[in-house]
């Protein structure tokens, strides 16, 4: 079995390699689970469970789809410019782009978290969201996971983190792995060798709309993703997300160093995503601390990967990541 991973060409690839996993035969057609094509016409999906959370005396939108017999719980970290639903639980019609309902079909209890000042959590006193505010709100939302959860059926918890939710999550595993898992990081851009600069002390939060131009600027790769998905993201995330949330010290990230990373890690990036280039892909990949770590490459995709064609492969890869050590009987 593999427990490290030097390089994956595709999902597809990581996908034959483990085929005799219960991972595999568990995303297979025979057993049903991804096999509906995303373009047939697909019931109307059950909205996810709202909760509300508090941390720090801040209350958190934290959206849940619990699959029918979970074995493990993740935690989906949004990106820089919009939240959960958009991303992990666009509804389109006539087609299956709900990330969140992939990975409860495959065995997963999902959490989306909505952090300060995105979707239906408001922005707290001072307006701004900075990186350690962020990875706090984070861990404190895993603790609310883990207390809810009955001793006796506790189930491991992963974090999923997409392009800034990446350096999040990488941030929290590296500061706190006794919580988690491990950790899936999607279009992780950052380059462990450029240092962010302070925000200047006059700064104010700017206020800014959102567009829809910048609502469909992911989708680079036409052949990747259909019209009606775009038109769908667009109109969902400018009701979500109506103004830019507001970052401040940037700075904080550099006390992210890949060696001092002990949790299992999967990378993944579209081959065609311009914010993960693969050279900092593999610089992040060989620095990580942890031997537990694979790498793979979704080929055809960019940075928009689960909301395209390319979100079947990235659930197999999870799902192979998350049951990796689990043997499959001859």
């Amino acid at each position: 079995m593999l427990s490290a991973l030097c390089s994956v060409p595709s999902a597809l690839a990581l996908a034959a390699l483990v085929s005799g996993s219960p991972a595999a035969r568990a995303l297979s057609p025979e057993h049903g689970a991804l096999s509906t094509p995303a373009t047939l016409a697909q019931p109307a999906a059950k909205p996810p469970t709202k909760h509300d959370v508090v941390v720090d005396g801040h209350h958190f939108a934290v959206w849940e789809k619990r699959g029918a017999q979970p074995r493990a719980a993740i935690l989906l970290l949004h990106g820089r410019t919009w939240s959960s639903l958009p991303n992990f639980d666009l509804q389109v019609p006539g087609e299956k782009r709900s990330f969140m309902d992939a990975l409860a079909d495959a065995g997963f209890d999902v959490f989306a978290l909505d952090m300060r000042g995105y979707g239906s959590t408001p922005r707290d006193a001072t307006a701004w969201l900075t990186p350690d505010r962020a990875v706090a709100d984070v861990v404190g939302v895993v603790g609310w996971m883990e207390q809810r959860m009955p001793a006796a059926q506790r189930l491991p918890v992963y974090l999923f983190g997409l392009s800034r939710g990446a350096m999040i999550a990488a941030m929290t595993a590296q500061q706190r792995p006794e919580i988690l898992a491990g950790v899936v990081l999607l279009g992780f851009g950052f380059d462990p060798d450029v240092t962010a600069p302070p925000t200047p002390s006059n700064a104010r939060p700017e206020h800014l709309r959102n567009t829809r131009d910048s609502a469909s600027s992911d989708f680079l790769t036409t052949d990747a993703y259909t019209q009606a998905t775009v038109t769908a993201f667009v109109a969902a995330a400018l009701r979500a997300d109506p103004v830019l949330v507001d970052w401040r010290d940037d700075n904080q990230f550099n006390v992210f160093k890949p060696a001092q990373m002990q949790v299992p890690a999967l990378l993944v990036h579209g081959a065609r995503d311009p914010q993960a280039p693969v050279g900092i892909e593999q610089k992040l990949f060989t620095r990580f601390g942890t031997p537990d770590k694979w790498w793979v490459i979704l080929p055809g995709a960019d940075h928009a990967a689960h909301l395209e064609k390319s979100s079947v492969e990235l659930v197999r890869a999870i799902v192979s990541f998350v049951r990796r050590h689990e043997v499959s009987s001859p």
